[in-house]
């Protein structure tokens, strides 16, 4: 009776908003039998569309979909099916996009680190610099985006925003996306800080199915992703980031400071008394921002308890879930499925 629940489980996980069109397309692609896996399931997360994505992709043959009342956004819809992943019982999750960019067929690759014990979290390699359909700016831009995550995370990912990827369970329950505009960036900052292995493997791209609805210009999505890296990082190395804005305000204010001492003991300083001032308060300044910094890396270590109780929570959760789906796999397995997303007031 309960030889399901200990198989080895892929869920892909497929965010969605207003996709009708390639939705299809994107389910049948999934592999539905891979080497190393007992069963291969796909998840909807239908993020308030308006079109018919949600009965397209029933028809499609999904075997979850989860549906935001209303757009929340694509890191929202991200999270949430993470949640309902592990909610199902995944073992690994695959996180795609609904516009059919990513080729399914790469998904045996994709998870192969994982199943073989060497990642817990694969992201896969676009190698956007032979995408036909890229543009030589956006080219530059994507290869100087992930160098400045790889700095900021320790890892070694070739494409940063890449959304092709997989995750383990275990790297499922300490993953915790707060941002409001991608998962992206902040997934993989999280996974360098919490040692988790990280790995990629080159994927193939298919053709464009239609133009990004995450950014309307590239200024404002390098804005926002520059945004969402300054924020992660400094949520976890508060100090570091708080120490160098002190460190760069202090020294500014110290090149005025010396500049009226070195006139002053001429016998020139009455006029200069504006630099004293200016790096005066530029120093203060920095003194401020360091003091900022001690106090958030006191306050980051709370936020590193409240994430252990909240893995902690979901590890019961889970459990519980999972003695609830066992006692009733006599009847219908789908019974206990995804009841929590009701009291956010999501229709599954």
């Amino acid at each position: 009776m309960w030889e399901w629940w200990l198989r080895m489980r892929v869920i892909v996980q497929i965010p969605c908003l207003n996709e009708s069109e390639t939705i299809r397309a994107v389910v049948g692609d999934v592999p539905r039998a891979i080497v190393g896996v007992d069963r291969v399931e796909v998840l909807v997360v239908d993020d308030g569309s308006t079109d018919d994505t949600m009965r397209v992709a029933r028809e499609a043959g999904v075997e979850h979909v989860v549906r935001h009342r209303r757009n929340r956004g694509l890191a929202a819809a991200f999270r949430t099916g993470l949640d309902a992943c592990l909610q199902q019982g995944a073992d690994v999750i695959v996180n795609t996009d609904g516009d059919h960019q990513y080729c399914g067929a790469d998904i045996p690759a994709l998870i192969g680190p994982i199943l073989r014990g060497e990642a817990d979290v694969v992201i896969g390699d676009r190698q956007t610099r032979n995408v036909p359909h890229f543009s030589r700016a956006k080219k530059w831009l994507q290869a100087a985006g992930s160098w400045l995550v790889r700095r900021l995370s320790g890892t070694a990912v070739p494409d940063a925003v890449s959304g092709f990827r997989a995750f383990s369970r275990e790297a499922a329950l300490q993953i915790n996306v707060v941002s409001s505009f991608s998962y992206t960036i902040e997934t993989l900052i999280q996974a360098g800080e919490k040692r988790l292995r990280v790995a990629s493997v080159p994927v193939r791209v298919n053709g464009r199915t239609r133009p990004s609805r995450l950014f309307k210009s590239t200024v404002g999505f390098l804005a926002r992703s520059l945004l969402t890296m300054v924020r992660t990082y400094a949520m976890y190395e508060p100090l570091r980031v708080f120490g160098c804005l002190s460190a760069l305000l202090i020294l500014t204010g110290a090149a005025p400071v010396a500049r009226f001492l070195y006139l002053w003991s001429t016998g020139q300083g009455a006029g200069h008394v504006q630099s004293l001032v200016l790096g005066g308060a530029l120093c203060v300044m920095g003194l401020l921002a360091l003091l900022a910094g001690v106090l958030a890396d006191l306050i980051a270590v709370n936020r590193q308890l409240i994430e252990t109780t909240l893995e902690k929570v979901r590890r019961l959760e889970l459990a519980n879930s999972a003695a609830v789906k066992r006692d009733a796999c006599g009847t219908s397995c789908a019974d206990a499925e995804l009841g929590w997303h009701r009291e956010h007031g999501d229709d599954v």
